[in-house]
C-alpha cells in the first residue's frame, strides 16, 4: 500500500510526534518501540479496509485524511493490545484519537475488518457485536446497559445522531436514519428505521443499491 508523503519510518515518527504533543509524558521512546513492533500488521488491516471502501482510492493511505487516520489509530492500538497485551502505548493512541478525531473507541473494542467513517466527531462506541461493512457517522452512540450489549449485523448504516443501546439488535442490511434511537429493541433485516409515533420505530425497505455508495464488494 502506498503511504502518501510517508515511508513506514517517517509514518512511525509522525505518529510518535503526535503522541508526544498530545500526551507529553516523556515516554516517546517506549511508544515508538511499540509502534515499530506492530506497524506492519496494522497497515495490513488498514489496507484491507481502505480497499473495500468505495470513497477511498485503492492501495493508498493518506495520514492527512482524517477518517483514514482515525481508523489507523484504532487498528494500531487494537493490534498492540491483541498481539502483546500492551496497554500503555495503546492507551496513548486511544487518547490521541479522542483529541484529534473526537471519537471514543477503546482499543479493546472488537471492530470489524471493514468499516467506514463518514465523520468521526462525537462517535462513541462501547463493547458490542459489530458486523462487517459497517458505516458510521458523527454523533452516533453504541452503548451497553449493565450487562446487555447491542448486536449490530453486517452492512448496517448508522446515520448522524442515531443510537443503539442495551439488548438491541440491528439486522443485516438495515439503516438507522438520522436521530433514531434503538433502546432494547430489534430492527428487522433490510429496512430503514425511522422514529414513529410516540417515539416508536417505523420501517420501510432499504434500497438495494445503497451500499454501493460505500463499499466495493
Amino acid at each position: 500500500m502506498k503511504l502518501v508523503d510517508h515511508t513506514r519510518d517517517s509514518l512511525a515518527a509522525y505518529i510518535t510526534a503526535q503522541c508526544a504533543a498530545i500526551v507529553p509524558d516523556g515516554k516517546a521512546n517506549e511508544f515508538r518501540k511499540a509502534v515499530d513492533a506492530h506497524l506492519g500488521e496494522s497497515l495490513e488491516r488498514l489496507h484491507r479496509c481502505i480497499n473495500a471502501c468505495a470513497p477511498w482510492r485503492k492501495d493508498e493511505f493518506n495520514a492527512l485524511q482524517s477518517s483514514q487516520h482515525c481508523i489507523f489509530l484504532y487498528y494500531l492500538a487494537n493490534t498492540m493490545y491483541r498481539r502483546s497485551g500492551e496497554t500503555a502505548a495503546a492507551t496513548r493512541l486511544f487518547l490521541m484519537n479522542k483529541a484529534l478525531n473526537g471519537i471514543d473507541l477503546f482499543y479493546e473494542i472488537a471492530m470489524p475488518e471493514v468499516f467506514y467513517i463518514g465523520h468521526s466527531s462525537g462517535i462513541v462506541l462501547a463493547k458490542a457485536t459489530y458486523g462487517n461493512y459497517l458505516v458510521l457517522y458523527q454523533n452516533i452512540n453504541v452503548g451497553r446497559h449493565i450487562k446487555d450489549i447491542p448486536v449490530i449485523g453486517d452492512r448496517v448504516i448508522l446515520y448522524p445522531k442515531s443510537s443503539v443501546v442495551g439488548a438491541s439488535v440491528v439486522g443485516n442490511g438495515s439503516v438507522l436514519s438520522q436521530g433514531v434511537s434503538v433502546l432494547g429493541q430489534t430492527v428487522p433485516p433490510g429496512v430503514i428505521a425511522f422514529t414513529g409515533e410516540r417515539g416508536g420505530l417505523s420501517y420501510k425497505p432499504a434500497p438495494q443499491d445503497l451500499w454501493a455508495e460505500y463499499f466495493r464488494e
